[in-house]
């Protein structure tokens, strides 16, 4: 069978860890070439040294996603070494624990979430797509969240998530004239390496901070099989809306929460 990304170039933000990391993976196994954008620098080689020597094709530039002279660099680096450009995964983002009530939050918290995690998609393909049109065409897939969806306690990192959601309608509307698509993944609980250090441990749940109804979630998620994944399950819808195998979508979002938000509200209600 031949592979469903052959000879695609592929920009992926965030790509030292999570979901990025296991979707740059991924998308070379479907014989995708992948640009590996991340700040951290350690995490960044260490992922291109994981992916050269597996025999895929990899570059990590070390780059900082909410700066757009350092986002435009990355991209004419991209072009420059593989010759075009296909995909972009816009995975880079997170939120902050000081992410707390409007009238209690600081600033400066809501302008750091609101660059990693609206900015940067913004000028990823800000400088992205005039290569994509360049190619004839393009993929652009957009990581939302479940919090995107349906609110959170986290009101800064839920405004940008549901921003997200219009912002690839919006791609999708403007760019199909160029043959480019656009769709967002809104991920629930995954088991990243990041998640698993903040939530996964004996503090948390202990904390003064966690809420109540915090842990009453945790409690319910161990009781529902689909509350919780891993970046590959994620990774395995970015290949999918990468190919031609989605080529009828477009303006989508995929709530990959296993429809935990609808199991929370009917266990929520139960006596």
């Amino acid at each position: 069978m031949m592979a469903k990304l052959k000879d695609k170039v592929a920009f992926l933000t965030g790509a030292g860890a999570g979901i990025a990391r296991a979707t740059a993976k991924a998308f070379v196994a479907e014989g995708a070439k992948v640009m590996l954008i991340e700040l951290n620098r350690d995490s960044g080689a260490a992922a291109e040294r994981e992916i050269r020597e597996a025999g895929g094709e990899a570059l990590f530039v070390e780059t900082d996603v909410t700066d757009d002279d350092s986002m435009r660099r990355a991209m004419e680096a991209t072009v420059a070494r593989f010759g075009r450009l296909d995909i972009l995964f816009n995975c880079a983002g997170g939120s902050l624990q000081e992410d707390v009530p409007v009238h209690e939050m600081d600033l400066d918290v809501w302008h750091r979430t609101v660059n990693l995690n609206l900015l940067h998609p913004f000028l990823s393909c800000r400088h992205g797509i005039p290569h994509m049109i360049k190619a004839g065409g393009g993929v652009i897939i957009n990581l939302s969240s479940h919090m995107g969806l349906v609110g959170s306690l986290k009101p800064a990192y839920a405004a940008c998530k549901g921003g997200i959601v219009s912002f690839t309608q919006t791609l999708a509307a403007q760019y199909a004239p160029y043959n480019i698509r656009a769709n967002a993944i809104a991920p629930g609980s995954v088991r990243t390496e990041r998640q698993i250090k903040r939530y996964e441990n004996a503090e948390w749940a202990t904390s003064e901070k966690t809420s109540a109804a915090a842990r009453e979630r945790k409690v319910l998620h161990k009781n529902y099989p689909f509350s919780t994944g891993g970046p590959e399950h994620i990774a395995s819808i970015g290949v999918f809306l990468a190919s031609d195998d989605s080529r009828m979508l477009t303006g989508t979002t995929i709530a990959a929460e296993g429809g935990r938000s609808s199991y929370l509200k009917i266990s929520a209600g139960d006596d």
